[in-house]
C-alpha cells in the first residue's frame, strides 16, 4: 500500500503515471489543460515555436489549449492590440477552438472565471496558465498554478512538464461565517498571518466545515490568493457544491475523476480557525500580508474603490457589495468591473429588492465597466479605473504592491465586496458591520 497523500500529491502521482508521490520529488506530469493570455501568450508562442518547428510547429493537443484575451484588450495601445492580433494569427494557424476573442461573441473576461465558466477545469486534473493566479481553480478539486513563457512553450508542443511535487500546508476554518465576512477576509487573514513567503512552493489544502459552506466562488475566492502567500497552488476538496458546477458547465466534454486526501496524509503546517471569532481585514499598503482589522484603521481617508477582478469581481462579490450600496450614494469614485462577461450579464439579471444589481450601482453613482482585468494590472494609460495619481484606493483586487494598479506613489487598501462598499459610501475605510446591523 502506497503511503497517505494528500490530494495534490495524489494529483500528481497520477498525471505521472505513478502510484505515489512524495514531497520534493521531481516528476513529469501529463498536462490536462494550458491556459494562456495576451500578456504571456506571444512569448509562449515564441518559445513554442523556436523550439518546435517554426512554423511547421503544432500543439500537442488542440482540444487542451485555452487562449483567453482579458488584460490589456480595451486600450487604443498599439502594443497591446498586436498581442492579440498575435493570438488571432496563432489560433488560425492551429485551428485551435478554444479562443475567446475580445470583440467577438465569444469573449469571456478574465481568464480564471472564464476557464470554470467554459467547462475547463474539472476536479483531478491537471491545469497550467501563464498567469499567476491560475491557482484559482484549485477551488475544483484540481492542480492548478501558474507558469512562464519558456515552460508553457514547451507544455504546448509536449503536453508535458517536469514539476517538484510541494508539500502540503492545511488551513482548517471551523464554524458559520457571520454576515459580515467573506472568503476575502478568511485569505488575508492567512496571509498576514504566514506572510507574502509564508507559502513558498507549497500546496495551501483549505478545509472544515467553514470552507465547505462557502459557495463555489467565495472558493474560488480562496485558492486564487494562494499564490499572494507564495504557494505553489492551493485547493479544496470536491464535494456536490463543486460537481453540480462542473457537471453543469462540463457536459458532454470529459470525465474526470475526483481526489481526496487520505487519513493520515502529511502536513508540513496546521492551522485552525474558528470563523465566528474573526473580524473583517485589510490589507495596507503596501503587501497583501500588511495586514490589519478594519477596527484599526477605520477612517483612514480614501480618494477611490474598486470593486472587480478575479478576486472580487464574481456575482457573490457584486451581490454583497450591491447590498450595502442599495438606496445609498457614494462619496468617493466608485468602479465596478465584471470579470467576465456572463457576471455582467448578471448585473441584470440578479435583484436586490426589484432593481438590478445594474441599477443599483449606479444609481449609487459608481461606474461600471466592461467584464476584463481592467486597472487590477495597472495596464495602459487609458485602462478603465486605473490610478494615474497617487491616490488612495481600496479595492477588492488581489495585490497592492507599488504601481500594481497604475502609479507607483498610489496607496492601495485590499479588503473584501463589503468592506468596499461600505468604504465607498463613507469615503473613508468602514466596518460593514455598522450597516449591516
Amino acid at each position: 500500500m502506497p503511503a497517505p497523500m494528500t490530494m495534490t500529491e495524489k494529483i500528481l502521482a497520477r498525471a505521472a503515471g505513478k502510484d505515489h508521490s512524495a514531497p520534493g520529488e521531481n516528476v513529469w506530469v501529463n498536462v490536462d489543460v494550458l491556459m494562456t493570455h495576451d500578456v504571456c501568450g506571444p512569448g509562449t508562442i515564441g518559445v513554442f515555436k523556436q523550439h518546435f518547428g517554426g512554423d511547421a510547429a503544432r500543439v500537442w493537443d488542440r482540444e487542451k489549449v485555452v487562449i483567453i484575451p482579458d488584460h490589456y484588450i480595451f486600450t487604443k495601445d498599439a502594443m497591446a492590440n498586436r498581442n492579440v492580433d498575435v493570438l488571432r494569427a496563432f489560433v488560425k494557424e492551429q485551428d485551435l477552438p478554444h479562443f475567446y476573442d475580445v470583440g467577438t461573441d465569444r469573449y469571456k473576461g478574465v481568464c480564471h472565471i472564464a476557464l470554470p465558466e467554459e467547462g475547463h477545469t474539472r476536479p483531478g486534473e491537471v491545469l497550467l496558465g501563464t498567469d499567476s493566479h491560475t491557482c484559482t481553480a484549485g477551488a475544483f478539486g484540481e492542480f492548478a498554478t501558474g507558469i512562464g513563457n519558456t515552460d508553457a512553450g514547451f507544455v504546448m508542443g509536449t503536453g508535458k512538464l517536469w514539476l517538484k511535487v510541494p508539500p502540503t500546508m492545511r488551513f482548517v476554518f471551523h464554524g458559520d461565517l457571520p454576515p459580515y465576512l467573506m472568503a476575502k477576509d478568511l485569505i488575508l487573514a492567512v496571509i498576514g498571518d504566514i506572510g507574502v513567503d509564508g507559502a513558498t512552493y507549497r500546496a495551501m489544502e483549505f478545509d472544515g466545515d467553514g470552507i465547505f459552506a462557502l459557495n463555489i466562488e467565495e472558493r474560488m475566492t480562496l485558492c486564487n490568493m494562494a499564490i499572494e502567500a507564495g504557494g505553489k497552488n492551493g485547493i479544496i476538496a470536491p464535494d456536490q457544491v463543486t460537481f453540480d458546477y462542473v457537471n453543469q458547465r462540463n457536459s458532454g466534454k470529459k470525465a474526470y475523476q475526483a481526489v481526496y486526501t487520505d487519513p493520515g496524509a502529511t502536513f508540513v503546517y496546521e492551522k485552525v480557525y474558528d470563523v465566528t471569532k474573526l473580524e473583517p481585514v485589510v490589507a495596507k499598503p503596501h503587501s497583501p500580508d500588511n495586514k490589519a482589522k478594519v477596527s484599526e484603521v477605520k477612517g483612514t481617508k480614501l480618494d477611490r474603490a474598486y470593486i472587480g477582478s478575479c478576486t472580487g469581481g464574481k456575482l457573490t462579490d457584486f451581490r454583497a457589495a450591491a447590498g450595502l450600496l442599495n438606496g445609498k450614494s457614494v462619496k468617493i469614485d466608485t468602479f465596478v468591473v465584471p470579470a467576465t462577461t456572463e457576471v455582467a450579464r448578471g448585473l441584470d439579471t440578479e435583484l436586490i429588492g426589484g432593481k438590478s444589481l445594474r441599477e443599483i450601482f449606479l444609481n449609487a453613482g459608481a461606474k461600471i465597466g466592461e467584464a476584463s482585468c481592467a486597472a487590477c494590472l495597472g495596464g495602459p494609460s487609458d485602462t478603465f479605473g486605473r490610478l494615474n495619481t497617487p491616490i488612495s484606493c481600496i479595492s477588492t483586487t488581489n495585490r497592492n504592491f507599488p504601481g500594481r494598479m497604475g502609479h507607483k506613489e498610489a496607496k492601495v487598501f485590499l479588503a473584501s465586496p463589503l468592506t468596499v462598499a461600505a468604504s465607498a459610501l463613507a469615503g473613508t475605510i468602514a466596518d460593514c458591520r455598522d450597516l449591516l446591523i
